[in-house]
């Protein structure tokens, strides 16, 4: 999956950019206090985005397909 899309699909669900790491941006969903990390690579695995969402505490972003 594309980051972009991932990063869209995440402040659609209350999460937002908390700071930029080395390596990583690490997100938190505003509701919740919930964070996770996200890489900066161009493609981010499926599974690595079904973790993402479950760590910040949103629907998984795959089920919409």
């Amino acid at each position: 999956m594309k980051r972009n899309k991932l990063i869209k699909y995440l402040e659609k669900n209350s999460c937002a950019l908390a700071r930029e790491g080395g390596k990583h941006s690490l997100y938190k969903n505003t509701i919740t206090g919930k964070i996770s990390t996200l890489p900066r690579h161009m493609n981010i695995k499926e599974n690595l985005c079904r973790k993402i969402c479950k760590d910040l505490g949103i629907p998984d972003i795959l089920k919409d397909k």
